[in-house]
């Protein structure tokens, strides 16, 4: 689901429309209880003191229902638009930040500001209008009840002449018949009020609908510490959606140790083999074995454990140099995130910085070079000691003496680790045990670069081309 949604729009529903939710139950539901009780004690008074005059008060009982019912069916329409709308809004908004830079290279203030017009256009139509309407209850109540007013004084008036009822009767009548009014109102007031909390809580619920990762069934239980890292792929078959299979029939084998490169054009199915492997996702059929286990039998905590991670597109919490470093490891000491940190070839520039180790980072803190975070995101991993690695080639984007740095910090964490590496740029990869080639979701070729070389086929044509650009 994430992978499928706006992150502003998920956000918007766990918190806008949480306290949508939340304010119309704490408040409005209480108010209309107490109410509710109000008019029932106020309808047994009036029923006391004359069943004929308040048989004339209930006929209104059926036309305030109906024009009730007229109104929420149309306020229903308006407030499920306006939680929408500000779901787009927000994710606008979130849009625009993470991109503001790219937004101003290409001088699109101005289409940014105007998108963001047209939106904000459209959440103040739907909630000026879903107001309007929702508006219009406790004045068409209070009318209907007016009505109903003017029905029982005609009423008593003819009941007083005839002798059936005195003054006093229908003046106390009538003050129960006033007083009636007022709790009406607030109920049909406060309803509006739960309208809007049943269209964000109909937004809650249809993202706790969506389907949730499959429950660990498996009892089979991986030894961490004494893995080796063998892996293998039979006969996967796998498609984000199932009528549009990607894996055809994919099968592969990766021996202890051994350093495999997965290269293949945009979307050849790259990144989808390594989140197989960790079960990001589940396969429609075959199998993936990790020390002889299938990953299914495996909880998803004890198959990752196994794994680390260190993609191009470097994430880093808000907190300390040392939290982020032994978030890869529960229980991690100051001497387990130095030995790491030296590891990674970032306990030299750590120590340049004022508060070392406790320097914070992320958001308004100290900002880090591309370059230092991938050295940091290394020594998470390295911290973990994972018996598998997977890494996305991050050495793309940063200057030559920060890449050597990355090149050595991963060499060293590669050693006795089988490793798979996303590999963008060929050259870089020239010593892998293995090349995997893909190509639309099939693994076209295998084999060391050598061997791939003298073949002849879909990777030496690309790493000619590359090599001639």
């Amino acid at each position: 689901m994430l992978d499928q949604s706006e992150r502003g729009d998920l956000l918007s529903r766990v918190t806008n429309d949480a306290t949508t939710l939340s304010g119309a139950l704490e408040s409005n539901l209480t108010q209309i209880l107490v109410q509710a009780t109000s008019i029932i004690g106020i309808i047994v008074m009036m029923l006391v003191l004359n069943v004929q005059l308040s048989l004339i008060f209930f006929v209104a009982i059926p036309l305030s229902y109906f024009v009730m019912k007229l109104i929420t069916k149309k306020t229903q329409v308006l407030f499920r638009r306006q939680q929408q709308e500000l779901g787009a809004l927000n994710g606008l908004i979130e849009e625009v930040y993470d991109g503001h830079l790219i937004i101003k290279s290409f001088n699109h203030e101005a289409k940014s500001a105007e998108k963001f017009d047209g939106i904000n256009q459209r959440f103040f139509k739907s909630y000026l209008s879903s107001r309007f309407y929702s508006g219009l209850s406790a004045p068409l109540m209070k009318l209907i009840n007016n009505l109903a007013y003017i029905g029982i004084c005609v009423a008593g008036g003819i009941f007083v002449i005839t002798g059936t009822l005195t003054i006093g009767g229908i003046q106390a009548f009538l003050i129960y018949a006033n007083n009636i009014a007022s709790p009406t109102a607030l109920i049909s007031n406060n309803l509006n009020f739960i309208q809007s909390g049943a269209a964000a809580a109909e937004r809650i619920f249809e993202f706790l609908d969506r389907e949730e990762e499959q429950a660990d069934v498996g009892t089979a239980v991986l030894d961490v510490t004494n893995a080796k890292g063998s892996i293998e792929f039979n006969n996967v078959e796998f498609g984000y959606i199932p009528e549009r299979t990607l894996f055809h029939d994919v099968s592969l084998k990766a021996e202890p140790g051994e350093i495999l490169a997965v290269v293949g054009p945009s979307g050849a199915g790259k990144t989808t083999l390594v989140n197989l492997l960790m079960r990001f996702y589940e396969i429609n059929h075959g199998s993936i074995l990790l020390e002889g286990l299938n990953v299914k039998e495996l909880t998803r905590h004890n198959l990752r454990s196994a794994f680390g991670m260190v993609l191009q597109d470097t994430w880093l919490f808000d907190g300390t140099i040392e939290e982020n470093i032994a978030y890869g490891k529960s229980g991690a000491t100051r001497e387990d995130v130095i030995a790491a940190a030296k590891k990674a070839q970032c306990d030299e520039f750590i120590k340049k910085l004022p508060l070392g180790y406790e320097t914070r980072i992320g958001g308004d803190f100290t900002t880090l070079s591309e370059g230092e975070c991938q050295l940091l995101a290394i020594a998470r991993t390295i911290i973990a000691d994972p018996k598998v690695l997977i890494l996305d080639e991050a050495t793309s984007s940063v200057d030559t003496r920060t890449e050597i740095l990355i090149t050595q910090a991963m060499e060293a964490m590669m050693k006795g680790r089988t490793t798979f590496i996303i590999a963008h740029r060929l050259f870089t990869i020239k010593n892998a045990d293995k090349i995997i080639f893909m190509m639309e979701g099939d693994i076209k070729e295998v084999g060391s670069h050598a061997e791939l070389m003298k073949l002849g086929g879909l990777y030496a044509n690309l790493y000619l081309s590359a090599s001639d650009n």
